[in-house]
């Protein structure tokens, strides 16, 4: 049978990955809307975060096999780890320092440095835990259970994508609701309080079993073996770097006169598979661009799938949606179908490929940026500004602008949106509109490097206004209302109330979310409502120029007007699954195939080697990652995508060629050769003691 401790590892894991995963989903957002930063800024720190987390291992595995041992390892590490998702909570409560109740935090210096805590304390735990988890769970069985083991690490390696899949599915649910003690924000408190809630759990699980697990004392990490042996093999060849020394094969020989012949071959041999991980971070570095840059780019796009709405950040969960659907095609379809056209399909081709696909996939992610970036909003530059002028009165007007370039003369019906006119700022001579009989000029201020609106009313009278600057963030849609009326409005949305409006005035902007919305207008006495259903980023001025005739009644449809200031994002999510489809191939060609690779190349006792050198890749690539963005300063992200593409193709080429001269090894064969090696010396040296003690006996017997 299974032993009962499995339950509570397995338990343990889904919470713990849960925990981490949900917490990761929604954090380059985190940083980019609370925090403040800018996408750069965002994505470096995010990948600075993936990297200690895939560092950190190494540290754990050493602690673990040296001096704590798994079980003690795995607890004190929890530990940690739960307190860093604790304060990462803490750290997303706006309230704490918004003293003016305004919903915008007002020392942004305490929350980063509480998330920086919390993020520095969840790299330690969640990695330092890694290598332990499993490998504990794999000390619950006997030697005689390798049955129940294979089965324990397929239901162990299902919890880790169930916890994923459904954390990414659901923290971001819980991101875009509103919390708030004193103003409703997006509720990223309850977005890590939930997986800090969970990794909770999973340490009370964990320690609940202990009585019933099977634990072992540390035997030393063979890590900490291989680098001794690697740093003594250096510094001997060191010393003897003169001619007069005779030259060896391999420079690992040098650590003949330390450390047995076995070890050093294994040594080789892991060495040989480390050297071609070098190209390997490069995949990496595209590949978890899946968390930052790309779920950046889904806040530019509309989500609404008609009978859901996705969220930016769940766009993530087509990648474990889409791994459980290729794993069992490409390993039960694919991969025979090529067996049988009798294609050398090796590892490294496998993995070449991989490598390919996650190209493919950027440059598919380049093109949908260009088609998103040909819907955003053009802003003025310095010394421009962009005019939109609306005619709210009765008769059409004729305006004629003038400056250094060639007159700009437009025909504006009553509430017409023909939308903005760029002009010169400095250099403007001359704005003059006629309503056909009488023409008046105007002195006007504008600014510039903005956006602004010129209201006219039927008594001819004008008022220039600030515009919106910048798209909408979240998906959010910017509406404020402009009141034609001689007497005050009083205007509440979805979003709350907005206050009186005065005559030929305009209300602040209101944020509102995706969808149908509805407005109730008071004048006097009379109350009307209107609805109207908006997408994502859009922003809206709205004119009310007549109410309706009966109480609580609908504002007739030419009563109310919606100026368009910003279009709505208008490219589909939907666009993101083809590159996030060949990404997913990627991944499952490249990473299986390498893990599966690696542990056929490698000795038995240096598998965990080869595993802290697969997890160092991933750590660098995202370092290369915050390394580009911070460097490369593209002034396109579409740009950006094609640079990683090109330098992934770049590092596929030289992998190609490693791998073309690289050959394949059997460790057991040759650790089995090295045994019958040690068996024959033990036997000469038993021979020759054997004839030792025979010649003592006869010169005994001569004395």
């Amino acid at each position: 049978g299974y032993p009962l401790s499995i339950f509570f590892i397995v338990v343990n894991e889904f919470c713990e990955r849960f925990s981490y995963y949900g917490m990761r989903a929604v954090l380059v957002l985190y940083f980019r809307y609370f925090l403040r930063w800018d996408d750069d800024m965002a994505t470096s720190i995010y990948h600075t975060f993936v990297a200690l987390c895939y560092l950190t291992p190494i540290l754990g595995a050493i602690v673990a096999d040296s001096w704590l041992g798994k079980f003690k390892t795995i607890i004190y590490l929890s530990i940690v780890y739960t307190i860093g998702q604790v304060v990462m909570a803490i750290s997303a409560v706006h309230d704490i320092t918004d003293t003016n109740h305004d919903g915008n935090p007002d020392n942004l210096t305490l929350h980063i440095a509480l998330s920086m805590i919390g993020l520095l304390l969840i790299a330690l735990g969640t990695g330092g835990i890694k290598p332990c988890v499993a490998a504990f769970g794999g000390d619950q069985f006997e030697d005689h259970q390798e049955k129940q083991r294979s089965t324990f690490f397929s239901i162990f390696y299902l919890s880790i994508n169930a916890g994923s899949l459904l954390s990414t599915v659901i923290t971001p649910i819980l991101r875009a609701q509103e919390c708030g003690i004193n103003s409703q924000q997006k509720c990223y408190p309850l977005a890590f309080g939930v997986p800090a809630a969970l990794m909770v759990i999973a340490l009370v699980v964990f320690i609940i079993g202990s009585n019933m697990y099977t634990k072992t004392d540390p035997k030393g990490n063979i890590m900490l073996k291989v680098c001794k042996c690697i740093g003594f093999a250096l510094k001997n060849r060191w010393r003897h770097r003169g001619n007069e020394f005779p030259k060896r094969e391999h420079w690992m020989d040098w650590a003949t006169e330390k450390y047995d012949n076995l070890l050093i071959a294994q040594i080789k041999m892991v060495l040989k598979v480390l050297f071609l991980y070098i190209p390997l971070p490069m995949f990496w570095a595209l590949f978890d661009q899946q968390g930052s840059r790309w779920t950046l780019q889904a806040t530019t796009m509309d989500g609404n799938f008609g009978a859901i709405v996705i969220q930016p950040d769940q766009m993530q969960t087509v990648n474990p949606i889409l791994i459980l659907v290729l794993v069992p095609v490409v390993d039960g379809l694919l991969y025979p179908l090529i067996e049988k056209c009798h294609l050398n399909f090796t590892p490294l081709r496998k993995m070449t490929v991989g490598m390919l696909l996650a190209a493919i996939a950027f440059v598919v992610a380049a093109l949908v940026q260009i088609q998103i970036d040909t819907t955003l909003p053009n802003f003025p530059g310095a010394g421009q500004t962009q005019l939109k002028v609306l005619n709210m009165g009765d008769v059409p007007l004729t305006f004629d602008v003038r400056d250094t370039k060639d007159p700009i003369l437009f025909l504006l019906y009553s509430f017409q949106d023909i939308g903005y006119q760029q002009i010169l700022t400095k250099d403007l001579s001359s704005l003059s509109f006629t309503d056909g009989t009488n023409a008046t000029s105007l002195s006007l201020t504008f600014q510039s490097g903005a956006r602004q609106s010129l209201l006219i009313n039927k008594n001819k009278q004008i008022k220039l206004i600030d515009d919106i600057n910048s798209k909408p963030e979240q998906g959010n849609n910017a509406i404020r209302f402009v009141n034609s009326f001689s007497t005050t409005l009083n205007i509440s949305t979805g979003a709350g109330n907005l206050g009186m409006i005065e005559p030929f005035s305009q209300s602040n902007y209101s944020l509102l979310k995706e969808g149908q919305n509805t407005f109730q207008i008071e004048n006097g006495a009379i109350q009307c409502v209107a609805s109207r259903s908006f997408g994502f980023g859009s922003s809206f001025t709205v004119i009310i120029s007549e109410m309706c005739t009966t109480q609580d009644g609908e504002i007739p449809v030419n009563g109310i007007h919606f100026v368009e200031d910003i279009k709505p994002n208008t490219i589909h999510m939907a666009w993101q699954i083809p590159q996030y489809f060949l990404m997913t191939a990627g991944e499952v060609v490249f990473s299986v195939t390498g893990l599966e690779f690696s542990y056929s190349q490698a000795p038995s006792n240096m598998k965990s080697v080869l595993q802290a050198g697969w997890l160092f890749t991933v750590a660098v690539g995202n370092i290369i990652v915050l390394i580009v963005a911070e460097a490369a300063q593209l002034p396109d992200q579409w740009a950006e995508y094609i640079l990683f593409a090109a330098l992934l193709i770049a590092v596929c080429i030289v992998f190609a060629i490693m791998a073309y001269f690289y050959t394949y090894v059997d460790p057991t064969e040759i650790e089995a050769q090295f045994s019958k090696e040690d068996q024959k010396n033990e036997l000469e040296m038993d021979k020759t003691q054997s004839n030792d003690y025979e010649d003592v006996d006869i010169k005994q017997t001569k004395i």
